[in-house]
């Protein structure tokens, strides 16, 4: 059976409720042998009759009775539908799931994801926090839309933008007497606090540190770059932390050096190439992309 025509279920529906099709013809401007035609229509094809004449008054028949009991929701229904499509036309209106690490989420995408909901006040957008290869794994399962995740990232199913490199400097308590660019020898001479092991930032500061050839054996792991200045600023030890971690405030109370050899990371954006690019999708990858012309404190 062919899909029921919604203007001829209409029709049959005022009929009833008015008990007259010449009464339907005049609320819906139409001639009352084109309102009887389009109830037959609707009677032929369900192959029922749908309305009786009762005296001079139209009734719906027992089958018609049925059809009215879905013919209210089916009206609802799609008026609900056209009013949602009708919001994608005045602006972006979807969900889109984002992945990234901590120190992205805290100290770059705050106002970058407060004005995309400025301009697109029914994006529904989520971040979730993690670390580089769950992100990945994640947008690999469609747990996640898209990833903002440092390399190197592998896999074919990807397509990977990369944006700007995330630079890490030496960070110490006040009045630290430092060199004006700190070495792994250096910095391997103090306390120092690291962050915890198995993420990606710890493999590269312990990389960086093992060209100096020494070993290096941390007071602290943590797992919070706001919690390793805090610890710094106390005077328990110095630290490598991405420099866009570092606020106005932070370098008015932490000695604060760049790194020889210097030691950064590349951060690029990562979806599957199979990922339907909807509107709420291609505004929000608009939006991280601008990232790529970010400008570091000092740089």
């Amino acid at each position: 059976m062919s899909a029921l025509n919604l203007d001829y279920l209409k029709t049959f529906a005022l009929v009833a409720e008015l008990g007259s099709f010449s009464a339907a013809a005049e609320r819906l401007g139409l001639t009352q042998p084109a309102i009887s035609l389009q109830v037959r229509a609707l009677e032929r094809q369900l192959g029922v009759r749908l309305v009786e004449r009762v005296g001079r008054t139209a009734r719906p028949s027992a089958a018609g009775e049925e059809l009215l009991a879905h013919a209210g929701r089916i009206e609802a229904a799609t008026s609900q539908a056209v009013e949602a499509v009708a919001r994608h036309a005045k602006g972006v209106l979807g969900r889109v799931r984002l992945g990234t690490g901590a120190t992205p989420c805290a100290f770059l995408l705050p106002p970058l994801l407060a004005d995309l909901k400025r301009r697109f006040p029914d994006l529904d957008i989520t971040v979730t926090t993690g670390n580089s290869a769950d992100i990945v794994r994640a947008v690999d399962d469609n747990l996640l839309d898209i990833g903002l995740v440092s390399l190197p990232v592998a896999g074919r199913i990807f397509e990977i933008t990369p944006l700007f490199d995330e630079r890490f400097v030496a960070i110490a308590p006040a009045e630290t007497a430092l060199p004006d660019t700190v070495t792994p020898e250096t910095l391997a001479q103090r306390p120092l606090i690291l962050y915890e092991p198995g993420a990606n930032t710890r493999r590269i500061t312990d990389e960086w540190l093992a060209s100096g050839g020494t070993t290096v054996k941390p007071v602290m792991a943590l797992g919070s770059v706001d919690a390793i200045k805090e610890m710094v600023a106390v005077g328990l030890g110095a630290a490598l932390v991405p420099e866009i971690a570092l606020r106005a405030t932070d370098r008015e109370r932490l000695v604060v050096r760049p790194l020889s050899p210097p030691l950064s990371r590349r951060f690029a954006l990562v979806l599957r190439r199979d990922k339907r690019l909807d509107r709420a999708l291609r505004e929000t990858l608009a939006a991280l992309k601008t990232l790529a012309a970010l400008e570091q404190p000092g740089r």
